[in-house]
């Protein structure tokens, strides 16, 4: 298998937990707060903001698939890198509002991780060759 094979599978599978992260808040956001590792979690009005974090995972991941579409690979590698960020974020905010260091360690530290790994392994393809084809009327003229 080849890097470039193993980096489009590490990224698509990436995307699919984003998407399933991203959908469970807005579909149950309650349930889906449960695993986030903050225990006590807006009530009311205050609970909107499981909306905005449900569209921000999901603009995530199709970010993911565009870049892929496209084949910008190297730009998919930097806003990958960019994209830890959240992961690590999320562990920050997991810690300081009464969460365990081992949610946010365990799910969020750990994703940041992953997704600088796969960033960083995009950054290492080489870029495919490029093909040359002589259009076919110069070939009959030679």
């Amino acid at each position: 298998m080849t890097l470039r094979r193993f980096n489009t599978g590490l990224m698509i599978a990436l995307a699919l937990f984003v998407i399933s992260f991203g959908t469970g808040f807005l579909i149950d956001p309650n349930g889906a707060a449960e695993g986030f590792g903050i225990p006590n979690w807006p009530q009311g009005d205050a609970a909107g903001y499981f909306i905005v974090k449900g569209v921000r995972d999901l603009v995530c991941a199709l970010i993911i698939f565009i870049l892929l579409a496209l084949r910008q690979r190297r730009a998919l590698g930097w806003i990958t890198l960019a994209d830890a960020i959240i992961a690590f974020g999320d562990a920050i905010a997991v810690l300081t509002h009464g969460g365990t260091p081992a949610a946010a360690f365990g799910i969020h530290a750990a994703t940041g991780v992953v997704v600088v790994v796969a960033g960083i392994l995009l950054l290492c393809e080489r870029p495919l060759p490029t093909i040359t084809t002589t259009p076919a009327h110069q070939v009959a003229a030679a």
